[in-house]
């Protein structure tokens, strides 16, 4: 038994351990990357779109289909870019690196918060919240690669999660957002 203890504990996910204060993911505190503070209640009233993203992943040309995931459902969605470098080290860079290649190479205009851990001990809350049915009242589910997006509805409740193979603009998205 106390194998199956330190093997839980090495992955971090125990639900006791990552059972977050806050009911719903407006109460979440993370910074963008300028590091001032982003207040998620904002977007109250719209679905969020929350992506783990990297500047060197075979799927960073999502970038553009996140982009135009925004332009086009902006009324009705906020899509949020959330660097990690936990995937085979494909978001090496500091904030203004980071800041620099999501403009100059895709007209990214949608916010991208802090270089955060989305799995393992050192999960952020934002994720612990996304990936823990203790906190989210809906499904466990586990990040598997970058470009890993979870929907958020206008209430703040979780709605799904897509792979990273998912396009943004894919009806599995959008047919939320008409």
């Amino acid at each position: 038994m106390n194998l199956l203890k330190t093997f839980v504990a090495t992955l971090g996910t125990s639900s006791e351990e990552k059972k977050l204060d806050v009911k719903r993911v407006y109460d979440i505190k993370i910074n963008a990357l300028n590091g001032q503070p982003i207040d998620l209640s904002k977007f109250k009233g719209r679905y969020i779109l929350f992506v783990n993203v990297a500047s060197k992943c075979g799927f960073t040309p999502q970038y553009t289909s996140l982009q135009e995931l925004q332009d086009t459902y902006k009324d009705n969605l906020q899509v949020i870019g959330v660097p990690c470098n936990q995937f085979g080290g494909q978001e090496p860079g500091d904030a203004k690196a980071i800041t620099t290649f999501c403009e100059t190479n895709y007209g990214v205009t949608f916010p991208i918060t802090e270089k955060i851990k989305v799995k393992g001990k050192d999960q952020h809350p934002l994720y612990s919240w996304l990936t823990l049915k203790v906190n989210n009242g809906m499904s466990n589910t586990s990040v598997k690669w970058n470009f890993q997006k979870y929907l958020i509805d206008k209430e703040g409740n979780w709605v799904d999660y897509y792979l990273s193979s998912t396009n943004p603009m894919s009806s599995k998205i959008t047919k939320h957002l008409k």
